[in-house]
């Protein structure tokens, strides 16, 4: 019997071996690199909803980039036929650039509430030059002078006299003068007649008085409430800010008043509510 003869090192009733030696192997499919399509997708969705939180959007549009990246990147491999998601990193480009839209659009909004808030500065500062350099009692007017009531003057004041405070405040409000709203005029009716008057607050105390809700209400003959008039004119013109002590300010208040009802006009207010006591001034408006 022949035995098999086989090479040095080589075991005899081992399997036989399965091919030539030093054949080819057979290569192995490619991986597809989708990564960064899928990046690009997920960042473009987490950054698109920090873009629409606000104070958050400088976050959403650092990621609106990153996703603009990974997808243009990963777009570009698989036009290569590296990756196999193409639709995937196109969409991940489309909330990129929505992101960065939305970021954008928030500094514009930002931009433009900062450029108000300064404007509303400036004019709050002008008027507080205004008031500082103005007399500390109200000048002289066309109108007659009446007797300023004391401190135990009755409830009810005359228009034009004066109402003074415990601790040195003083208030005043002019007689009511016709007044003729413009065409873009809110508040006031069509055959309604409209009054305006001018409050003088001086503060006579010792520390700074913040006038901002000095806002009179009105009344007619009837005692039904008057509507203010506001329009392109300054038919009225609330009280902002602080009056230092011993300066003034002053600002002009207009009303509708319904036809039968307008001969006669009461006006009721305080320089601070809930510090002062409402006064009320009341007289013919002709």
């Amino acid at each position: 019997m022949t035995m098999p003869t086989n090479a040095p090192g080589q075991n005899p009733w081992g399997p036989p071996p399965t091919g030539m030696p030093g054949a080819p192997q057979p290569p192995f499919p490619q991986q597809p690199r989708n990564g960064l399509g899928i990046a690009a997708l997920v960042t473009g969705i987490v950054g698109l909803i920090f873009g629409i939180i606000p104070f958050l959007f400088w976050l959403g549009a650092i990621l609106g980039v990153l996703a603009l990246v990974f997808g243009i990147v990963g777009h570009g491999r698989a036009r290569k036929g590296e990756a196999t998601n193409k639709g995937v990193a196109l969409a991940g480009i489309v909330l990129g650039a929505v992101t960065l839209v939305v970021s954008i659009a928030w500094v514009i909004l930002l931009v433009i509430a900062a450029n108000g808030a300064e404007d509303d500065t400036d004019g709050e500062t002008r008027r507080q030059e205004k008031a500082s350099t103005a007399p500390s009692e109200p000048g002289p007017t066309s109108e007659p002078t009446e007797t300023e009531p004391t401190e135990t003057a009755p409830a009810a004041l005359a228009f034009g006299q004066t109402h003074t405070y415990p601790d040195g405040v003083k208030v005043t409000v002019s007689r009511p003068r016709a007044y003729k709203p413009d065409q873009f005029a809110a508040g006031h009716t069509k055959g309604n007649s409209a009054f305006q008057v001018t409050v003088t607050i001086v503060n006579g105390g010792k520390k700074a008085l913040d006038v901002t809700t000095a806002l009179p209400d009105a009344t007619d003959a009837e005692g039904s409430p008057a509507d203010p008039v506001f329009d392109g004119s300054d038919a009225t013109e609330m009280f902002r800010g602080t009056v230092l002590p011993g300066k003034q300010a002053k600002s002009d208040f207009a009303f509708s008043l319904s036809p039968g009802a307008d001969g006669e006009m009461q006006l009721e207010m305080a320089p601070k509510i809930l510090e002062y006591e409402d006064v009320i001034w009341t007289g013919k408006t002709t």
